[in-house]
């Protein structure tokens, strides 16, 4: 069955000329090492922190093999941090290393955030973590003095209704030119990698490895940043996979490309858009298993403008939700209204069944989005609310994989 819209693409070919990375980004390279270290499976805090702190900019700190056991780190300006194939960097699991100061982390309370992330780059400048060894978030161990591991206290969160207050892996802020390479992260007691007010972050052959049962262990997030590039990664996780998002001021600028999902919530756009979200290009891409496909989600409390957003060259398979326009992603109400418009779909390839829904918020603000050679699973469930869709897909897709 071959369905036919309007075609418009008008407003699609505009923003790909500039929906991308405005950087000119290429494979990183390790810098040489200011310093090298043996783990001994202790806990190694003060040892690797001396050796970021002192070490020679442009260089990096070099953990050569062996298990290290270490508390919040920072890196710091033009420093990297070089986990290498031999070497496996663990977090601490006891609340009292992260805790800011009110004996908060590692217990629930109403708000959250009492918790220092395990390693902070703030303020910084051509910074990176590199190297083909581990970082292990520890999640699923249980807390020292605590009869539960963070991700049970996150679950147990849920259920009472309240926040954990447990530690991010890796948090970027107010930075610029930050990268990630060739570096595998897993166990996050929380988000892996949350990217904040940074121009240029890049993760390049980055593997995140953590269960989908592991609560609110998002992949990467850029959020209220810009010139951002993931590329050549594989992010399976227990939660979104990719969450751009906008809270504070707005995402642009960013191009994921030559990736694979597994298990996940999927490639995000939101919650949070109130700054707005822009000129963003995901291509080459592969989501298997995975909850949600792309997805871009908000709602009355925290929307905003996503424009420019343009998806090419994605396969899907075993994916329950493969595409999701969601303007009322929940029943919170407020003044910030969602506006999807300018979102393209080019050569889509869809596998296996699954619901496709396009929720606006009203026929005067509907979510605004061009189908171009999308091939869908016939018997798949196409559901629309508030929606101008233009363009054209069929339900011929074919084949077992991707």
């Amino acid at each position: 069955m071959r369905h036919s819209l309007v075609v418009v693409l008008s407003l699609a070919i505009l923003h790909i000329a500039v929906a991308k990375d405005l950087r000119s980004v290429s494979e990183p390279k390790i810098p040489a090492a200011c310093t090298s270290l043996k783990g001994t499976g202790k806990e190694e805090t003060a040892e690797i922190q001396k050796a970021l702190s002192s070490c020679a900019k442009g260089k990096a700190v070099h953990l050569a093999s062996g298990t290290f056991i270490s508390g919040p780190l920072t890196i710091p300006t033009e420093v990297g941090l070089w986990v290498d194939s031999g070497a496996v960097l663990k977090a601490s699991s006891n609340p009292k290393d992260y805790d800011k100061g009110g004996n908060s982390c590692g217990t629930l309370d109403s708000s959250g955030g009492a918790c220092k992330p395990f390693i902070t780059i703030n303020g910084a400048k051509g910074s990176g973590i590199y190297g083909k060894g581990t970082i292990d978030g520890q999640g699923g161990v249980k807390m020292t003095g605590k009869g539960e591991s963070w991700w049970e206290l996150a679950h147990e969160a849920q259920v009472k209704n309240k926040r954990q207050n447990v530690p991010r892996l890796i948090q970027i802020v107010n930075s610029q030119d930050i990268t990630l390479y060739l570096i595998t992260l897993k166990n996050s007691p929380n988000f892996h990698v949350a990217s904040k007010s940074t121009n240029g972050f890049t993760a390049w052959g980055v593997t995140i490895n953590t269960p989908g049962t592991a609560r609110n262990t998002d992949g990467i997030d850029p959020m209220s940043s810009q010139n951002v590039t993931i590329a050549h990664c594989s992010i399976s996780t227990g939660d979104d996979n990719v969450a751009i998002k906008a809270g504070d001021a707005a995402t642009r600028h960013v191009s994921i490309t030559n990736s694979n999902i597994g298990t996940g919530h999927g490639m995000s756009i939101g919650s949070e858009v109130n700054g707005g979200v822009s000129d963003v290009t995901v291509t080459a891409m592969t989501l298997d298993g995975t909850t949600n496909g792309l997805r871009i989600k908000s709602d009355k409390s925290r929307g905003g403008l996503v424009t420019g957003v343009t998806y090419t060259n994605v396969c899907m398979r075993n994916v329950k939700n493969p595409i999701v326009l969601d303007t009322q992603y929940s029943s919170n109400n407020g003044n910030h209204i969602p506006v999807f418009k300018g979102i393209t779909f080019n050569t889509i390839k869809v596998l296996t069944a699954g619901t496709f829904t396009f929720d606006g918020i009203s026929d005067s603000n509907p979510v605004e989005a061009t189908l171009n050679n999308v091939h869908i699973k016939k018997g798949s469930t196409w559901v629309t609310k508030h929606a101008k869709i233009s363009g054209k897909y069929s339900e011929d897709a074919s084949g077992s994989s991707c």
